[in-house]
């Protein structure tokens, strides 16, 4: 039985503007909630805030394989989100790809 791609994992790290992490979040909440509903490749999208630097905040997103994550790119929700952050954050950092080994909340 041939074995299945591992779940391809993507980390995108943000700086937010002081002030500006509640609009931030909305916008970030709204494409995380839309990729889980709506993209059936997607298998996780959390949002996180750093307890020690609020304004820093990671998403960490979970995709079938690549081409999961490449049906991604061109999705309404995250149009949005592309439109609206450059305003709301002082970086963005540089995007981390990684291929999952183990284990997800079902044992994966």
């Amino acid at each position: 039985m041939p074995s299945s791609p591992r779940p391809f994992v993507v980390i995108a790290e943000f700086r937010v503007k002081p002030g500006s992490l509640d609009a931030f979040l909305a916008l970030a909440h709204d494409d995380a909630r839309s990729s889980v509903s709506e993209e059936p490749g997607c298998r996780a999208f959390d949002v996180a805030v750093s307890e020690s630097d609020p304004q820093s905040v990671v998403f960490y997103e979970v995709y079938d394989d690549r081409a999961a994550f490449d049906a991604h790119l061109d999705t309404p929700h995250l149009a949005r989100f592309r439109a609206g952050f450059p305003a709301l954050i002082e970086e963005e950092r540089p995007v981390r790809f990684l291929g999952r080994t183990c284990c997800g909340a079902q044992g994966e």
